[in-house]
């Protein structure tokens, strides 16, 4: 998958904002909460991190290419350090999961100024 991709439907996400941190990494956010990483070495994508329940850490990390994300909680967070081990439309569905999953734990005012379409600017 091509970096442009990647970072379009990151940004498609409702409110995403994103910060260049940790060096090369892009950090896709939601109310100031991570979903999503993009480790690159150079222009080039070194890996992806995203969050995913426990249940979901045992299939993903059964995977090639796909392992434990560093420094982030234990069986919440997989690193897919190879792009083809998921095929685009299931990367991109796990990224939306991962999403969703970090607004469920917001504040529910959070999570109705969200969903509220955005007012006249």
């Amino acid at each position: 998958m091509r970096l442009s991709v990647l970072r379009e439907f990151a940004l498609s996400l409702p409110q995403t904002t994103w910060v260049k941190q940790w060096g090369e990494c892009l950090v896709y956010k939601v109310a100031g909460k991570m979903f999503l990483i993009i480790a690159l070495d150079a222009e080039t994508i070194d890996g992806v991190v995203f969050k995913c329940t426990p249940d979901e850490f045992d299939a993903l990390t059964d995977i090639d290419g796909i392992t434990q994300a560093p420094y982030c909680a234990k069986r919440h967070w997989v690193r897919v350090g190879d792009l083809g081990a998921l095929p685009t439309p299931e990367l991109k569905r796990r990224i939306r999961r991962s999403y969703d999953l970090v607004v469920a734990k917001l504040p529910k005012k959070v999570q109705a100024s969200l969903a509220a379409p955005p007012g006249p600017a």
